[in-house]
């Protein structure tokens, strides 16, 4: 039996665990994938207080061997389902149960993060590994000196051109609509690229090739199909909260999002949650990391008013 029990070890997650270790509680943090979340695939980050530069990956492993020297148990299990027992005699009883085993505690810590949004087209998730991807960082160098496409018009889809431009022999950006979202300081770096060309007004709307991809097929709002012959296509349109796990413990908004406000309470007792899962309006490094602070703290607090 655990005091709290997290789910997800992002930033949000991690930084739960290391303020409830801090604060005397124990500490269970379940993770289906990898430790890090989104940041582990962010080669540099500026933007984080106290850091003028750090790798997303090395942030990522500062934050589990904090955790971990704290006393956290970090285990590597997806967890599958989650029951929540409202008649125990002094306060709920929280069980998550995982492909490898069952764990109890008296608080959860939803830090479920987002997960990639896939633009639908016919054969996309057959061919990713063989042309697609959803990481520029992580898949990238694959790509040396080919010609690929970036999907997307927002910050995320802006740092992968830039990326790519460096190794890539011509990238590529479609964009749905005329202006990014992104930053228009990254947008005047990529303007100054000889090897970058803005598709603007536009959407991909078919994949070529059979088990790998050889090219795309782009259309212009009401407008005409051109075909591009890319070796690689990096999908950047954002991401969807991974909060199936909770659609029936927890009341969730039309997007899927938990819904909270900034102190991080659910409307269930002893259940608490982080991070991109969250509804909020700025989703960060720093906000996902405040959220496992607060929500951490909540958990302390309510494991503590049930002593008394």
């Amino acid at each position: 039996m655990y005091d709290i029990i997290v789910i997800g070890a992002g930033p949000a997650g991690l930084s739960a665990a290391i303020y409830g270790l801090r604060a005397g509680k124990t500490a269970l943090v379940l993770e289906g994938r990898i430790y890090g979340g989104q940041i582990i695939n962010t080669p540099e980050i500026n933007n984080y207080p106290g850091f003028k530069k750090i790798s997303g990956a090395q942030l990522a492993n500062e934050l589990y061997q904090q955790a971990r020297g704290l006393g956290a148990e970090i285990r590597m299990e997806k967890a599958l389902s989650i029951e929540y027992d409202e008649n125990s005699s002094t306060h709920p009883k929280i069980s998550v149960n995982t492909s490898k085993g069952r764990y109890e505690a008296s608080t959860l810590i939803l830090a479920l993060g987002a997960k990639n949004r896939l633009l639908g087209l016919p054969k996309e998730e057959e061919m990713i590994g063989a042309g697609i991807s959803y990481c520029a960082t992580c898949d990238g160098m694959f790509y040396k000196g080919k010609t690929v496409a970036v999907n997307g018009g927002g910050n995320a889809a802006l740092e992968d051109v830039l990326f790519l431009s460096d190794y890539c022999e011509k990238v590529y950006l479609i964009h749905r609509r005329d202006t990014f979202r992104g930053e228009r300081r990254m947008q005047k770096i990529l303007e100054k690229k000889e090897n970058v060309e803005f598709i603007l007004n536009s959407t991909v709307s078919t994949l070529l090739g059979e088990d790998r991809l050889s090219g795309i097929r782009v259309k212009e709002n009401g407008g005409e199909e051109k075909e591009l012959s890319v070796d690689g296509l990096f999908v950047a349109i954002g991401r969807d909260p991974a909060t199936a796990i909770v659609k029936d413990l927890i009341t969730l908004d039309e997007r899927g999002y938990i819904q909270a406000g900034e102190d991080c309470h659910t409307e269930r007792k002893g259940v608490f949650v982080a991070g991109d899962c969250r509804t909020k309006l700025i989703r960060q490094l720093t906000t996902a990391a405040a959220d496992g602070a607060v929500a951490a703290l909540a958990a302390v607090e309510y494991l503590d008013m049930e002593e008394i």
